[in-house]
């Protein structure tokens, strides 16, 4: 078992989620749970048969977790630490784990480990299920994937795929499936290919995306929106932005690197230069491309910047840390950036690293993800921060906000609610298997980590439901190029600027929505929508 760093966010297997999302037979980010279903489409606790006993499981008796450690199922064969044992070894290992760090230990329902077949499974019933106050789940995070994908996507942003990032506006027939954004150098960048923000996939293999019902047709969508091989190839039926007429390309699939900063700019108003920051992940990669983008912005002395983190549901915490200091620095020196709370049995010492439990600082040097270690960030000393959000702006993306907010920095929320994940875990390996489960809470310096409904912008008056921010209600514009000044959510961030209302209606008067009504969702790996912590 090894322990890796923080993380803010959430994915199960691709293939799961998108036949989730096409039928819309289960919650936004549902992973393979064994728990029914009801017929709202929320999952229910686990219905348990009492079938006697099983020898050597004792309800509410909890070895050490460590017992059942690498004992496994199917042991890898090579440079691991997996010994020959049992499903039911996997099975305790997850039950005593959960028991002894799940932030909600005391909700979750026990189950005899030899009840069930898989340790997927059975990591599915380790959870709670109960609900927040606006009546999601309070528990929407939980998941888990193979462990060297995740070590792939984690340490290298690597991933199989196009290079597309899709949203989908509609889940249900009539179904509506539009390009986000597209990554540099990749398939779906090709000359042939011309892949851009904007356009809709009609069909894929020759099934309809928007109309189909059938569960084999369903299959292929699947099959041709996650593809898990080197080197298959897909037809997809695509109609680009303003275009009067589809047209067919092929895809094949490679190994995709994630670039997580993008469409850094600079632009100029009569009032001074302001940066603009397309930041998609909070992956290793973004650490040096962060650094080399406020070291731009400093070179052009900008006196505002637009940090957009719409598609941005998290990954490391000590990424957001150190962002967040290199947009205020010094205003944040030497001050709280957040606090890690565990459950009651762990008030005093980290459960996962034996570090006694103390506030996180600011940094204002790098942590080596892929800058030097200990190297002096920079930093723009700005007095506000404008931030571009949505409903897949989560976790390690609103430690950002809500840590600037413990030191009375002002930000400015443009756009839809954020997720509302103060959550975060240390990723948890066994037998070749990651494990995501929640472990903490992060709290700012004041003490603040209860959005559990998402930050919302002021201008929303009627149908608030988050913690709360200054600013404008604006729709995601899939009609102009991310980083374009005409682009809704960036204008109407410029307008606020300048004029503090929102475009069109003052702040008191309402929302506005621009870019259309729904603001969708974006299909992404799991664990980005996380808050991952490093020991």
């Amino acid at each position: 078992m090894k322990l890796h760093q923080h993380i803010f966010r959430a994915f199960g297997k691709t293939s799961i989620i998108y036949f989730c999302l096409l039928l819309n037979a289960c919650e936004r980010g549902a992973h393979t749970w064994a728990n029914p279903v009801s017929s709202s489409g929320r999952n229910q606790p686990p219905v348990l048969v009492d079938d006697g006993p099983h020898q050597g499981w004792q309800d509410g008796s909890f070895p050490p977790y460590q017992n059942f450690a690498n004992y496994c199922q199917n042991p890898r064969e090579q440079n691991t630490l997996d010994m020959i044992g049992t499903v039911f070894d996997e099975n305790n290992w997850l039950r005593s784990m959960s028991h002894f760090s799940y932030l909600w230990y005391d909700e979750i329902t026990d189950v005899d480990p030899t009840s069930i077949d898989t340790a997927l499974e059975y990591f599915s019933l380790m959870r709670t299920f109960q609900l927040t106050r606006a009546g999601n789940l309070k528990d929407r995070f939980h998941f888990s994937m193979n462990t060297e994908d995740w070590d792939r996507l984690s340490s290298f942003g690597v991933s199989v795929g196009y290079g597309m990032t899709l949203k989908i506006i509609s889940s249900r027939p009539p179904r509506k499936v539009i390009v986000a954004y597209t990554e540099p150098n990749t398939p779906a960048t090709t000359n042939k290919a011309r892949l851009k923000r904007g356009a809709e996939i009609l069909a894929i293999d020759s099934v309809d995306v928007i109309n189909t019902t059938n569960v084999e047709e369903v299959s292929i969508l699947n099959s041709g929106l996650s593809p898990k091989i080197l080197g298959e190839s897909h037809e997809f039926l695509i109609k680009d932005l303003g275009a009067l007429e589809p047209r067919k390309i092929v895809l094949q699939a490679m190994e995709i690197t994630s670039t997580p900063v993008q469409n850094v700019g600079v632009i100029e108003t009569h009032s001074g230069s302001v940066g603009y920051i397309l930041f998609n992940d909070h992956i290793s990669t973004s650490e040096q491309q962060l650094i080399d983008a406020i070291n731009l912005f400093n070179q052009r002395q900008i006196s505002d910047l637009v940090l957009d983190l719409r598609y941005n549901g998290g990954g490391f915490l000590d990424i957001a840390n150190e962002l967040a200091y290199m947009i205020a620095g010094n205003y944040s020196s030497g001050q709280i950036f957040d606090q890690l709370q565990f459950n009651e049995k762990h008030p005093v010492f980290n459960p996962l690293t034996g570090d006694r439990l103390m506030p996180t600082m600011f940094r204002s040097t790098a942590k080596g993800f892929s800058a030097i270690a200990n190297s002096p960030l920079p930093s723009l000393n700005l007095p506000r921060l404008f931030v571009i959000t949505g409903t897949d702006t989560c976790s390690a993306s609103e430690a950002i906000i809500n840590g600037l907010r413990g030191i009375d920095f002002e930000v400015i929320q443009v756009g839809d609610n954020t997720c509302g994940k103060p959550y975060g875990f240390y990723p948890m390996d066994n037998c070749g298997t990651t494990y995501f489960t929640i472990q903490f809470r992060s709290a700012n310096a004041k003490g603040f980590g209860d959005y559990s409904d998402g930050f919302s912008p002021r201008s929303d008056l009627l149908v608030d439901t988050g913690d709360t921010l200054p600013g404008c209600r604006i729709g995601d514009d899939l009609t102009s190029a991310l980083g374009d000044r005409g682009e809704a959510r960036l204008a109407a961030a410029l307008w606020y600027r300048e004029y503090g209302t929102c475009p069109g209606v003052p702040l008191d008067q309402g929302a506005i929505k621009m870019g259309g009504g729904n603001d969708g969702y974006v299909l992404k790996p799991q664990w980005l929508g996380s808050m991952t912590a490093l020991p």
